[in-house]
Parts: C-alpha cells; structure tokens; sequence
C-alpha cells in the first residue's frame, strides 16, 4: 500500500493532457500508413477529437490552434496489442501479485498507463490481470479523465485451467487464492462458457484463453496444450454471442492449432509454431501477436535479478524459436500485428519491439504498420484508429529524424496527442 500511495502522489503532482481542443497540426513527414508511403506539406485539421481533413497545409482555420511540428515525423498513434498495464509487474518475486491489493494494482496500473501514453501508444490491448477485473477499472477511470492514459481494451481476467498458465502457482494452494484471482478458472467447456460470460458481463471488451503453458508461470511448460480444443470453441461461441472476440496465449504448435480451429481472432505469442500452424492461420485469417523483444530483457534482467531458473530456462527454449517463427510468417504473409507484452519488461519501452521486428523480416514500413492500421484491425477498429485520415480518432505521434530509415527513432518520442488532446 506505501508504493500505491505513491503513485497515488506521483498522479496528483504530475502535469495532465491538455482538454481537446481545435488543433491544426503541421506535419513535416506524414507517414499514410494506408498507401505505405511518406507525404509532405500535409496540414492535420482536428475538432471535437476527430480528424477533419489532411490537406495542403493554409492559414490556420478560425478558432484553431496552430500546432508546428514541421521539423517532425508524423505517425498515427501506436497501438501495441499485448500489455499488461493493470498489474504489478514480473520480478523474482512470485507473491507479489499476491502480496498487492485490488487498489494498489489499479494505481500502479495508472502509473503504467501515463508512462504508456507518453511513450506514443495511445492504444493498448491489455491481455489480463491477475487482479481480475482491474483492468475495467482502469479503463473507466482512463476514459472519465480521471487519469491520464491509453485508449484500452481489457480482457478483465485469464480463461484458465487450474493450475494452468494464467493461474499464479507456486505461492500457497491455488484453491487459497482469492476469488478476484480465480474469475477465469474453469474445467469444462460449460464452465469456461459461463466463466466468459461473467467477464463480458462485467466489462470486458474481449476474452483472453490460456491454451497452453506459459513461460512466466510455475508449473507449466509452454509447448503443452492446456485448454482443449472443445473448452476454447465453447468460449468463442459465448463471445461471439455477445459480440466479441477472443485471443489465445498459445506458445505450442498443438494448442495454436487448436485455438485456431475453435475461432480465436488472434494468438498471442506463437513461440513453437510449426508449419502445419502457419499455414492454418494464413488460410484462416487468424492474427499473430509475437513478443519477439522481451526474450533478450528476461534472460538479461531475470538472470540478475534471480528470477525462478524454470522461468529462464523456458524463456532460452522459446526465444530464438519464436523468432526463427516469425520469419517464416512474415514471409508467408500471415496477418501480424504488434505486441509486447509490456509488463514483464518495465511500461513505456514498448518502441523497442520495432528494431527487433526490422531484424527478423520486415520492413519499417510494416512494423510501422503492424503498431497501427493492421492492429486497428484486429480490433475491428479500423474506421476509427489506426490511421491519420477524416473521421479518424486524432492520435498522433511525432519523431525527429526518419524512422523509415531508423525505425529506433520510434522509442524516442517527441510528442503526443491522444484525441485531440496535447499530451507531450
């Protein structure tokens, strides 16, 4: 409780986004993630916290603000699909999930949201909590103003066997976990049918499965299925009536295939995918969601920080497999967007995924492009995110220098504006 009293004073000292206003933005380079080219001499007309129009730059429009970021790259804002903001953080600390209340997560939640926000990624898909439902929590709080933020997607809690990887084990007996804890844990296809529910019922704006092991939990391996395919289809079915989509944390080939096979829109991770997979979520149009950074921050800081061998000894056999993966599928044409899975390394460094992205098959253009218009579509956003055109939602981020030449231009922003808001 003395860290979120903490945050607590750090948020009421810290300087809030300007109140959305009449902008008229001059853009040096304004990179159209829709066409995959750089335009210049492109003015950016913003009212009510919306695009206007992108025109030939005039006179600033009566009753707006002129805003010169003419010696800048401009981008839309970036959007990283996997975070984990409504959370304690990874460390060598197994309890302390635990050992952090309901409240003190949800503060140290809005400290990660601001250094989230700051960083240019004025949306976030956060993929679960282990504090179920903190993450609505924070989102509400985020969308009244009360603190500063990303545009969030919550998942509200994980859709786990027990045990399984979205269960924190290896602390005190699972079944003496508190209920916040256990919203997602079910055995049977009508309990993960029910267990979907409750969460969409209570706010989440997506569901999160776990499919197989997971790198980060004690007890599990990552290449083993977890859920079986008739519990996952049985949580998609129940989505889908309510109008969602589900995503499933699957590292193994099998527990892809059969996430894939029940219907999830997207797989977070991929690590052992094979190429039986990688041809089902081509022929499916199922989205891939690969980590590819955070392998080299768990085997630096982990091993220096003594986090569980376990951890670091799954993390050496998923890392440069998972990479070798995500080769093949940007060659293959498989449907990626981008994401982290912020949370296990410290919020705010979420730029640095691009570099490694470059390294392993795309170009800047399409790294670019995952962070934004195609992540806008794996939300079924794409006619309000994701791009700097009319009727869009006026997030902008701005870079000095080329990030199409050097894309680690991305992890210095300069500025921000979350709809129609000054916020850097």
């Amino acid at each position: 409780m003395r860290a979120a009293l903490m945050v607590l004073l750090g948020l009421a000292f810290a300087p809030t986004p300007l109140f959305a206003s009449a902008l008229y933005v001059e853009a040096g380079r304004l990179v159209d993630v829709a066409a995959g080219k750089v335009q210049t001499g492109k003015c950016i007309s913003i009212n009510n916290q919306k695009i206007v129009t992108v025109a030939p730059c005039g006179p600033t429009p009566d009753g707006a603000k002129r805003v010169d970021w003419s010696s800048y790259t401009v981008l839309p804002g970036l959007i990283d699909l996997h975070t984990h903001l409504a959370d304690a953080g990874q460390s060598a600390d197994l309890a302390l999930p635990l050992k952090t209340s309901p409240a003190a997560t949800a503060l140290i939640g809005a400290h990660n949201a601001r250094l989230t926000l700051e960083a240019g990624f004025t949306t976030v898909r956060d993929v679960g909590t282990y504090r179920g439902l903190t993450d609505v929590t924070l989102r509400d709080a985020i969308n009244a103003g009360h603190v500063p933020g990303p545009r969030m997607f919550v998942a509200g809690a994980y859709i786990t066997i027990p045990k399984g990887g979205g269960e924190l084990n290896g602390v005190v007996p699972n079944e003496q976990l508190p209920a916040d804890m256990r919203l997602g844990v079910s055995s049977t296809p009508e309990e993960a049918a029910a267990k979907t529910a409750f969460l969409i019922d209570n706010g989440a704006d997506f569901i999160k499965t776990i499919a197989t092991g997971a790198v980060l939990a004690i007890g599990t391996e990552p290449g083993e299925p977890e859920m079986t395919e008739e519990q996952l289809r049985a949580v998609g079915d129940t989505a889908k009536a309510k109008g969602k989509f589900v995503t499933a944390h699957a590292h193994g080939a099998i527990g892809i295939k059969n996430a894939i096979r029940a219907g999830v829109r997207s797989i977070e991770h991929a690590s052992l995918i094979d190429d039986e997979a990688l041809f089902l979520a081509k022929a499916s149009g199922t989205w891939l969601v690969m980590d590819i950074y955070n392998g080299d921050y768990i085997d630096d800081i982990g091993t220096k920080e003594k986090w569980p061998e376990e951890y670091l000894r799954k993390n050496r056999e998923t890392t440069d497999v998972q990479r070798a993966g995500f080769t093949k599928a940007v060659k293959m044409g498989v449907k990626i967007a981008y994401g982290t899975d912020s949370g296990v390394y410290p919020h705010g460094g979420n730029a640095k995924q691009f570099a490694y992205m470059v390294r392993y098959g795309m170009t800047p253009m399409q790294a670019i492009q995952s962070a934004t218009i195609r992540a806008a579509e794996l939300l079924g956003k794409e006619s309000e995110l994701g791009s700097i055109a009319p009727g869009r939602f006026a997030d902008l981020v701005a870079v000095a220098g080329d990030p199409l030449t050097d894309i680690r231009m991305l992890e210095e922003v300069a500025h921000v504006i979350k709809g129609g808001a000054i916020v850097k």
